[in-house]
């Protein structure tokens, strides 16, 4: 009993979904797979795992393959998008790899049929192995075309009832400026979702902001490369940019 009360004394949230760059696969290049990178990012999540938190996860592939990019080049936006969601699954099974290897049970579920490898992305299923103490890596986009993996990250913790959307990042909250071009751009320590619309703002793209607006789900933007930031958020202490 004195150990339950002690985590839940610690965490803010029962249920999360983070929101993982492809970039941070990469590691520093931010380019391809990086193995030391994707293990660190498993032993904060089997440091999370241990306060009793259920964790969805939503990872991108710009390490692998932008689907906007590959359209910008003459490939069909359509062919592009689901290159890029096939990334994605390719960037979870390594994350899983990893996540196991840190002791933390873990399954892949995508919306994309590859059953040789995961499982198909079911509600029902995704959080039963949710409640079982299991990471659920969810994949594949939303297997439709025309969508970010922002978009489906907030679709997901809004389906498998999450409290929040943490979205990873390699800078530490939303600006009003790229800082790494403006030495002057202001960072927001809170924001509206309408006030990320109007001021254009790229957090995340405006579908994914609509629609935790609509639903509202609050979204904390953080830097994911400082040790320590994630174990930090699930615990409420202040760092990035939430957006509700």
């Amino acid at each position: 009993m004195g150990t339950q009360e002690i985590t839940d004394s610690k965490r803010k949230f029962e249920r999360i979904l983070l929101k993982l760059s492809g970039e941070v696969f990469g590691g520093e290049n931010g380019y391809g797979i990086d193995y030391d990178a994707i293990s660190a990012i498993a032993n904060d999540i089997a440091q999370i795992k241990k306060l009793g938190i259920d964790v969805a996860i939503v990872n991108g592939a710009g390490n692998l393959f932008r689907g906007r990019m590959g359209a910008q080049k003459g490939m069909d936006e359509a062919s592009a998008d689901y290159v890029g969601m096939i990334a994605t699954i390719m960037n979870s099974l390594v994350l899983q790899d990893a996540l196991e290897k840190a002791g933390v049970p873990t399954r892949v579920l995508t919306a994309i049929d590859v059953n040789k490898v995961a499982e198909p992305y079911i509600r029902r299923r995704a959080i039963r192995h949710m409640e079982k103490g299991r990471v659920v890596i969810c994949a594949g986009g939303i297997g439709n075309p025309c969508f970010t993996t922002d978009t489906a990250g907030i679709l997901r913790a809004i389906e498998l009832d999450c409290q929040i959307v943490l979205k990873a990042s390699n800078i530490d909250g939303v600006y009003d400026a790229d800082p790494s071009v403006d030495r002057s751009a202001k960072k927001f320590d809170e924001l509206t979702y309408n006030e990320v619309l109007q001021k254009h703002l790229k957090a995340l793209d405006a579908t994914a902001v609509s629609l935790a607006r609509e639903k509202q789900m609050p979204i904390l933007v953080f830097d994911y490369t400082k040790k320590g930031n994630l174990k930090k958020a699930v615990t409420g202490e202040k760092i990035g940019t939430l957006i509700s």
